[in-house]
């Protein structure tokens, strides 16, 4: 036997020896797969692992009283019916501006001033000429009375042959002649304070006033702008300010031809602005004006507020319920109101499925009065809160469930 062939038996220490294999018993895969089982079952139990249940959805919506008496409805505007651009009648540099945009106004406050020194100095000189031609007037009267002694003493002595006629003749000129001179001044004195009069209008010109009591809409021109009743040069401004009375506000709707039989005169109505979503104003039908929009098919209707807001502002979007009867003020109040089909009746008490997020939460409610198709909710919910309408048999407190697309 050769050398190589005794290595070929020799046994190799390194390759370690092979054990043999262990079958595991049965009963360990049956635990497994029934503890997989159980957890299965408890997870679907929980609803982890249950399919998620599409439901239809409703919103908690806030609803008032007053909608039930809706007999139409229609949109518009919130108009100022007394507004003024106040301008000057003359034409002059503007100096002060007492006013800016809010500021409340009374009948007869100044707004503004022009420059005036022109009209200021035609006034002094026309209080001057009134002074001379009362000074004037003194003077005649004066004359008159020493001319009448005279003439009277000329007409005694002229009876008892004393003087001569001619000396009577003269006294009785000169006594005319006064008497002509103090009509002539009283006369001057009436033109000289005519013409005062129509130098102080002309200073009232540069004092721009309030014509009634306003608040003020817009400023138009500013200190150093040259203001003139025409607007004509580009640089001119034609007024000062814009005002408007805020009691006099009333909003302007267009409503249908069709639908003008349902609006008289006096009507209730409720006014909702956009820019105050939460507050709701009473109002009456002011006037129907007596003229149709042959483009749009509609009548102006003119609705007055009953109830004075500070933040209703002219120009603001409004919308207007025409009501079947007047409100009261606990119909002024806003519900919290839901559709009778999300809400479900068990051994009468009433709840319904809150939607929080994925899931739905079982949450007791408290029930009021009918609101037209919808019901109050006292208690349980509050408003824009979402929950599940249907299917309801298929949902109990914890269930996954998916919105369905609308």
């Amino acid at each position: 036997m050769s050398q190589e062939d005794l290595l070929k038996l020799t046994i190799d220490k390194s390759v370690k020896g092979i054990r043999p294999v262990r079958h595991r018993k049965p009963y360990y895969r049956i635990a497994v797969a029934v503890i997989v089982v159980a957890g299965i079952i408890f997870l679907y139990l929980l609803g982890v692992l249950a399919p998620a249940v599409p439901v239809e959805v409703a919103i908690v919506a806030r609803t008032y009283p007053s909608q039930a008496l809706a007999l139409l409805n229609a949109s518009g505007y919130v108009v100022a019916q007394r507004k003024a651009a106040v301008a000057s009648k003359i034409t002059g540099r503007l100096i002060s501006l007492n006013v800016e945009e809010g500021s409340r106004i009374k009948t007869g406050e100044i707004i503004a001033r022009l420059e005036c020194e022109d009209v200021l100095a035609l006034r002094n000189q026309a209080v001057a000429n009134l002074n001379v031609a009362r000074f004037n007037l003194q003077q005649a009267e004066a004359e008159l009375h020493d001319s009448t002694v005279s003439f009277h003493r000329e007409e005694n002595l002229l009876a008892k042959g004393v003087t001569a006629q001619a000396g009577y003749d003269t006294a009785m000129a000169r006594y005319k002649k006064a008497k002509a001179a103090v009509a002539s001044a009283k006369a001057a004195v009436k033109a000289e304070a005519a013409a005062l009069q129509v130098a102080n209008v002309s200073v009232e010109y540069t004092r721009i006033r309030a014509p009634f009591d306003a608040v003020v809409l817009t400023k138009n021109a500013d200190i150093g702008d040259i203001v003139t009743p025409t607007g004509a040069s580009a640089d001119a401004k034609a007024a000062v300010v814009t005002i408007a009375d805020m009691d006099s506000l009333q909003v302007e709707t267009d409503v249908s031809e069709s639908n003008l039989e349902l609006v008289k005169v006096g009507q209730p109505c409720e006014v909702q602005l956009d820019a105050l979503p939460g507050s709701r104003f009473r109002g009456e039908v002011h006037m129907i004006v007596p003229t149709a929009d042959r483009s749009k098919a509609t009548v102006m209707v003119k609705v007055r507020f009953l109830d004075k807001d500070n933040r209703i502002l002219p120009e603001m979007s409004a919308k207007v319920a025409f009501l079947s009867r007047p409100i009261t003020r606990e119909e002024q109040k806003p519900l919290n109101t839901l559709t009778p089909a999300a809400i479900v009746t068990r051994d009468g008490r009433h709840f319904v499925f809150l939607i929080k997020g994925d899931r739905v939460v079982q949450t007791a409610i408290t029930l009021g009065t009918q609101v037209g198709d919808t019901i109050e909710v006292l208690d349980g919910i509050k408003q824009d809160e979402k929950v599940a309408v249907k299917p309801l048999n298929k949902l109990k407190d914890g269930s996954k469930i998916k919105v369905k697309e609308k």
